[in-house]
């Protein structure tokens, strides 16, 4: 079904600050065309200082039935959901939004879902495995909860905001006892190592991880979806080590976002 734009196309919206580097609208916008629902997904670029006047603005939209969430919006991004899943609310961040039928927001981050889908579907299955990964945002977050809800013996946390870090690692430490720590640069011995930061982002970031140390057993992961593939994924390549970027896990994740935008309120844990 061809895109259409008319009076009663429903509108999705994707906020970030950048937003220039997302690819989501078009990907999204073609799922929910190819379901034959007239709607569309847009980019919204909002600052992290203007995003409560345009949540309030939101809500008076009554053509507008879903938002996903970006960089850095993903925690405020709870705040403004009348309800949230227990996953949402676990990991304390929301990376989509959708208009119930009475009025009021739900929440959810499949973040981490999407992410260790694409990695399962390149063949790496993290149960029973140690990770490391960087990062403890809002994307961070969502993957150290879903490595741990599928069996990874050992998560190993690393974040230079230490408070940060520190918040996730007690908090995953209450629920999964025994299996979280505080992690650093260094990869080795790690058998699963993902960047949920956005560094590869700019040419002048550093490396998120000690790449000198990286073994070809060793599966590496990235969010960033711009360049497609980062400095770290490069770095991990020449290596020998099997890699996801983060193209595959915005696309192990998207039909699940579109199900979501359109309705389908698939509540998982």
């Amino acid at each position: 079904m061809s895109i259409q734009l008319n009076g009663e196309t429903r509108l999705h919206i994707i906020i970030g600050d950048p937003i220039g580097q997302v690819k989501s609208p078009e990907n999204l916008t073609h799922i929910i065309n190819k379901r034959g629902v007239n709607a569309m997904v847009v980019p919204a670029h909002v600052t992290a200082e203007d995003l409560p006047a345009f949540m309030a603005s939101v809500r008076l939209m009554r053509n507008l039935d879903g938002i996903v969430v970006t960089v850095p919006h993903k925690f405020a991004a709870l705040g403004y959901c009348d309800i949230a899943t227990d996953r949402a609310a676990f990991v304390g961040s929301a990376n989509i939004l959708w208009r119930l039928p009475d009025g009021r927001w739900k929440g959810d981050n499949v973040d981490g879902v999407g992410h260790l889908d694409g990695v399962l579907k390149e063949g790496f299955e993290v149960s029973g495995k140690r990770a490391l990964l960087i990062g403890a945002g809002g994307a961070g977050s969502a993957i150290a909860f879903e490595v741990l809800e599928r069996g990874a013996t050992a998560l190993a946390i690393h974040d230079m905001d230490e408070t940060r870090r520190d918040r996730l690692v007690e908090k995953l430490s209450a629920r999964f006892s025994g299996k979280v720590s505080v992690g650093s640069t260094d990869p080795e011995g790690f058998d699963l190592v993902t960047n949920a930061t956005p560094a590869g982002m700019r040419m002048e970031d550093p490396l998120p991880v000690d790449v000198s140390r990286l073994k070809p057993d060793q599966f590496v992961s990235d969010v960033i979806t711009k360049p497609e593939i980062s400095p770290l994924l490069e770095a991990a390549r020449k290596t020998g080590c099997r890699t996801m970027p983060g193209s595959g896990m915005f696309h192990a994740q998207a039909e699940l976002l579109v199900d979501l935008l359109l309705g389908a309120d698939r509540e998982t844990r």
